[in-house]
């Protein structure tokens, strides 16, 4: 692990959590629905008017949604696997507390893959 004797962490790593990812999750690692890492999740009116719980993940991705952002966004933000993320996105939208775009239909040709990876290596190469 990064921490050192004094109590101290190495550059550039983050101290370990007081809680465990999926401890979030209840130890499930599979969303009850189908997400893409790239779909973009939106706040509804219900997450807008959530009750604050500062310690929730919940409540932070609604937070954290009231503008588009995508699944793999959401689980960089908390620093948690992309499971997890899907796992609390699967939870929301069950709560119909947010709403998932798909960015491909299922029967998607090749030239819609294609546009999408470029969609996303633009917004790779822009955050730089």
């Amino acid at each position: 692990m990064s921490d050192v004797p004094d109590g101290s962490y190495e550059r550039g790593s983050m101290p370990p959590a007081l809680a465990r990812p999926y401890s979030w999750t209840d130890g499930r690692t599979q969303p009850t629905v189908d997400i893409a890492i790239e779909a973009r999740v939106l706040t509804t009116r219900a997450g807008r008017d959530m009750t604050p719980r500062l310690t929730s993940a919940l409540w932070t991705v609604t937070q954290l949604c009231f503008q588009p952002r995508s699944v793999a966004e959401i689980g960089a933000y908390l620093a948690v696997p992309l499971g997890v993320a899907k796992v609390l996105v699967a939870d929301l939208v069950a709560e119909g507390l947010v709403n998932v775009e798909a960015t491909l239909a299922h029967d998607a040709d090749d030239a819609e893959r294609r546009e999408l990876i470029e969609r996303v290596l633009s917004g790779l190469r822009a955050t730089k």
